[in-house]
């Protein structure tokens, strides 16, 4: 059966605990959000960090706390920091990167959201990757667009990243990506025809988490996403009652198709990712 690995996507830039009462805000309660997801099969973990009063932040010590946290509950887990901008100061959002995450999130073009455009422009996205290369940390290109594919192809040119990306098409976002299963099939065909050797997920944003997932496992997907950034909800009526629970959604969603949990050694070997004695090593 095909590993598959599955991310957690614990607090992001947007819900708040008046939204659902799970969101994971402090350090010390996304160290255990995380705890429990992994424990029931997450392999991945995509980290923003929040300031005090719940607003986003870029605060290096907040995600080295969460950083040390993860790395001694969740032995071997993949540990991605956020670079996205929402609600954080351009300059500051690869500011936590000297701490050398396994992977960082990376958006390659700007984008209209629901309220603001989510501006990456090029000598930006140009910085990041540079840093994430000179760290030795693995991008996970974020697709909001189509033409978001050709600039991480032109920063392959550039030698500011290797020609086996990790890819994530991001759909369900208001005003960006419509979650229409056509439009995967034409983001993976490009994908596979700019970067043949790319491995790929695809994140549903809201009450389109579960259908994308499934889309995306059809097409026999590297990974899949979830977790309350995404989406605080199981059912319409009902809120998640923690990271985990989405984790447990997911875990049978990859069985239903067929397929098994890829463990943190796998899941790290298949994104390119150095394996835990070699990360300790360091």
């Amino acid at each position: 059966m095909k590993p598959v690995v599955i991310a957690v996507a614990i607090t992001g830039s947007v819900p708040r605990k008046k939204d659902n009462p799970a969101v994971p805000i402090t350090p010390t309660e996304q160290v255990e959000s995380t705890r429990q997801a992994y424990e029931v099969g997450a392999t991945l973990v995509h980290i923003h960090v929040r300031n005090d009063d719940e607003t986003p932040s870029s605060d290096p010590e907040r995600f080295a706390a969460v950083q040390a946290g993860i790395a001694e509950q969740c032995p071997g887990m993949i540990i991605q920091f956020s670079t996205g901008g929402r609600g954080r100061d351009p300059g500051q959002r690869s500011s936590a990167l000297y701490l050398r995450p396994n992977m960082a999130s990376l958006s390659t073009g700007s984008v209209n959201f629901p309220t603001i455009v989510y501006d990456n422009h090029t000598s930006l996205v140009e910085d990041m990757a540079g840093k994430m290369k000179e760290f030795g940390i693995r991008p996970e290109i974020e697709i909001f667009d189509l033409s978001h594919l050709h600039g991480a192809r032109r920063l392959a040119d550039k030698g500011l990243m290797d020609e086996q990306p990790h890819i994530q098409f991001v759909m369900g976002v208001q005003n960006a990506l419509p979650a229409e299963e056509r439009l995967l099939d034409i983001l993976l065909k490009e994908a596979k025809h700019l970067f043949p050797n790319c491995t790929w997920t695809a994140a549903g944003i809201g009450r389109h988490q579960a259908k994308v997932m499934d889309w995306a496992l059809n097409r026999d997907a590297d990974a899949v996403r979830t977790g309350l950034e995404d989406n605080i909800r199981i059912a319409k009526n009902r809120l998640a009652v923690s990271n985990a629970e989405l984790v447990e959604h997911a875990v049978l969603a990859v069985e239903r198709h067929g397929h098994r949990i890829a463990t943190t050694e796998e899941a790290r070997a298949l994104l390119g990712c150095r394996s835990v004695a070699a990360a300790q090593s360091m």
